[in-house]
């Protein structure tokens, strides 16, 4: 069984404990209009443009003209410019097998100090759930400490859960409508898997990105607190609220994507709704 994955390395202590490997899988069932990560949305991966280094010849079907790809060609293409000796288009992500991932975290496992292990985020690591499950089962097997990184969304979230070590998820929104507005999808299988999870896993960081427009109001710092305090109040869990920043937003022209977010959150909303989590018994974190 073959994964797909747009980008991976280590990092220290900001996807699960110690210092982890990270692979961000490809393929997303949301759209987030925020998204860090605009490459790693369609299953298929995306065609990025280095526009430095665009020319006519990147392309062999004529879609590059006056320096821009016009992505109509692309549609049905079997995408002969990737095969290509150039660097101005490239595709987002690479296939490997279960069992060669497997190979290259034990090799990587002198790394994993500090509690560190691997992290399998995303895009949306439930999109590829069988592969991952089997990654994820045979990583346990070795000893090597195993997080993922959901949105929590698809059905099959949930049977994951005895296969991590390390539980991330977000929850975007109180209300289903607007996440459905905003995101593609309602939050109710989300809201069923966060249940689930704070009911039966033993660690669990929940995160929630604070958005200008989106979440970041008066009111919505008292409905999560509401809604997620019976939910989310245990020893097992944590909290982090993530406030919006820009930084995957030149990845979305790479990508032939429009970058409809704009604004900013004030300080002072992150710290009410970490205020009011808190009066709930939630435990607050920082990473």
């Amino acid at each position: 069984m073959k994964i797909r994955y747009f980008q991976k390395g280590f990092n220290y202590a900001q996807d699960g404990r110690g210092n982890r490997l990270i692979f961000h899988l490809q393929g997303c069932n949301l759209r987030c209009p925020w998204c860090a990560n605009p490459e790693g949305l369609s299953p298929r991966g995306a065609l990025m443009v280095d526009f430095d280094w665009l020319r006519e010849s990147c392309c062999p079907r004529g879609a590059v003209k006056n320096g821009a790809l016009d992505r109509s060609f692309c549609a049905d293409c079997d995408r002969p410019c990737v095969a290509m000796r150039q660097k101005g288009i490239r595709l987002s992500c690479a296939e490997a097998e279960v069992d060669a991932l497997v190979s290259e975290c034990a090799a990587s496992a002198p790394m994993f100090f500090d509690g560190g292990g691997v992290t399998f985020t995303g895009g949306e690591v439930c999109m590829q759930l069988d592969a991952v499950g089997e990654l994820l089962a045979k990583l346990g097997n070795l000893g090597i400490h195993r997080a993922i990184e959901t949105n929590g969304s698809l059905p099959r979230t949930a049977e994951l859960i005895l296969l991590v070590d390390e539980w991330i998820m977000d929850f975007k929104h109180h209300d289903s409508q607007k996440h459905l507005q905003w995101l593609g999808a309602g939050n109710e299988n989300v809201l069923d898997t966060l249940q689930r999870v704070c009911a039966t896993h033993p660690d669990v960081l929940v995160r929630i990105p604070l958005m200008p427009g989106f979440n970041d109001a008066p009111a919505d710092a008292e409905a999560f607190a509401a809604l997620l305090g019976p939910i989310a109040a245990g020893d097992n869990v944590r909290m982090e609220v993530l406030t919006y920043h820009e930084f995957g937003k030149a990845k979305w022209a790479q990508c032939g994507m429009t970058y409809a977010m704009s604004g900013r959150v004030a300080p002072e909303a992150r710290a009410r709704l970490e205020s009011a989590l808190a009066a709930v018994g939630i435990r607050v974190v920082r990473t």
